[in-house]
């Protein structure tokens, strides 16, 4: 019998077994221990998932023409004559909302961060109603594809992850949000669904791949891609009791996008000033970058910028001024060809190289252009993350009134918990307490080993 575990995360979501003796991940994806928590829909509600659900959105939404307009549902006869004069009048047309009917299909990420919502109960994918539930069970259907395929059936069920709170104000958020995750594993047919707090999950993960004395007092730090996890924990026979846990939903994404913001925003048009003809008079005003910085940054929508109302406004710029024409034609091109999946990307790989150098290189190929960034830049652009790391490291020993240097482990895991200047605010910390382990990997390893020998964790 093998233990079964699946990291179902906002961001990125991981699948791994157990057998008693070592861990296996199963590749959901080829060659990827991790794959997105992506769903796409099209216009015949077909679903595709992971990195194919996102890279089909972007490659259709590539060089496509935006137009938004009114769909017409009603029409209402307004001749209140009876007709009497023998002339008809044209129907009154009701329309509903603008949309963009030439959309190919629909792209939902971070589903996750909406199941503990109650007023959240179903979202529009073009013109019908879909519960949360259906959103995911597709996700989940394709984990049970791999497990089946590379393990067998699944025979006594699964063990979940949770976060130790769901995000969200309601009261009830973490039932609701457990409820949902099992109606759509039953849906997946992943069988018996036993959910298992994620940062005891990779505590476990650690202590079964370290041979940890009962006894210990470990942190876990968890911070991935969507959100920043504390979790303080007392191991003993076995057993985690959480003394305490602590954070906020802010990680790996936030954080390209703060890069997004200080350094390629300048390259694209903002802050250049715009010189033109009004009046009469020659009047200098800031382009209206502020239009499009919301789109820029939610590489989800960036396609909608493609769109007269945006791109007249950049060509009537360039019509009328020659200085920094590179910039406006930068922003043109990332509208046009939707390159800001793409930018997100560059963000990354050189946001991970600053994790192992002291400078490199953000290279977008894309717009010929190469911005110079060192470690002290990108700790200047993160700093108020690492604050807020601070602040929850400090709460959390405020709130279980434990001693810093009482802790005997501080595990990171996640892939923001590379970052430099993380590494530095936890060893300064918890000096010789802090250890690195399986980044990615930590949460499903740790759930696959609590299914195997059906561990339990009350928080």
């Amino acid at each position: 019998m093998k233990g079964i575990g699946i990291d179902f995360g906002t961001s990125n979501s991981a699948v791994a077994v157990y057998d008693g003796k070592q861990v296996q991940m199963i590749a959901v994806e080829a060659n990827a221990q991790t794959v997105p928590t992506a769903i796409h829909l099209d216009r015949s509600f077909q679903a595709l998932t992971g990195s194919v659900a996102i890279q089909t959105y972007v490659e259709e939404n590539s060089d496509r023409r935006v137009e938004i307009t009114a769909k017409v549902i009603a029409e209402v006869d307004t001749d209140l004559s009876g007709g009497t004069d023998g002339e008809a009048s044209a129907p009154l047309k009701i329309y509903g909302a603008a949309e963009d009917h030439g959309l190919p299909g629909r792209l939902f990420l971070g589903i996750k961060r909406l199941l503990g919502k109650e007023s959240i109960r179903r979202l529009m994918v073009f013109d019908k109603p879909y519960r949360l539930v259906a959103l995911i069970t597709p996700i989940l259907l394709t984990f049970r594809n791999a497990i089946s395929a590379s393990a067998g059936p699944i025979a006594k069920g699964i063990y979940m992850g949770r976060p130790v709170e769901f995000e969200g104000s309601d009261t009830g958020k973490n039932a609701l949000a457990t409820d949902r995750i099992q109606e759509a594993s039953g849906y997946a047919q992943l069988g018996q669904v036993t959910f298992y707090p994620e940062p005891v999950a990779a505590c476990l993960s650690f202590v079964q791949a370290n041979n940890i004395k009962d006894g210990s007092t470990i942190l876990t730090v968890d911070f991935g891609g969507g959100t920043l996890d504390l979790c303080l924990v007392n191991y003993q026979d076995n057993d985690f009791q959480v003394l305490g846990t602590e954070g906020v939903a802010l990680g790996g994404d936030y954080i390209d996008q703060l890069i997004f913001k200080k350094l390629i925003f300048p390259e694209l048009g903002k802050g250049v000033l715009w010189t033109r003809m009004v009046d009469g008079k020659l009047v200098s005003t800031p382009f209206p970058f502020d239009q499009y910085e919301k789109a820029l940054l939610n590489w989800t929508i960036t396609h909608t910028l493609n769109q007269n109302q945006h791109t007249a406004t950049i060509a009537e710029y360039l019509a009328q001024n020659t200085a920094e024409k590179e910039k406006l034609q930068r922003l043109q091109e990332v509208i046009r060809h939707n390159y800001s999946y793409s930018i997100f990307q560059h963000i990354k790989a050189a946001k991970i190289a600053l994790s192992d150098v002291e400078s490199t290189v953000l290279e977008i190929p894309e717009l010929q252009l190469s911005i110079a960034l060192n470690r002290q830049q990108f700790n200047n652009i993160i700093a108020e993350v690492i604050e807020e790391l601070q602040h929850c490291i400090d709460k959390l020993l405020a709130n279980t009134q434990i001693d810093a240097n009482s802790l005997n482990y501080v595990v990171r895991t996640g892939g923001s918990s590379h970052i430099a200047a993380v590494l530095q605010l936890l060893e300064r910390e918890f000096p010789n307490k802090v250890v690195q382990h399986d980044s990615f990997t930590s949460v499903a390893s740790g759930l696959a080993i609590a299914s195997y020998y059906g561990y339990t964790c009350k928080l």
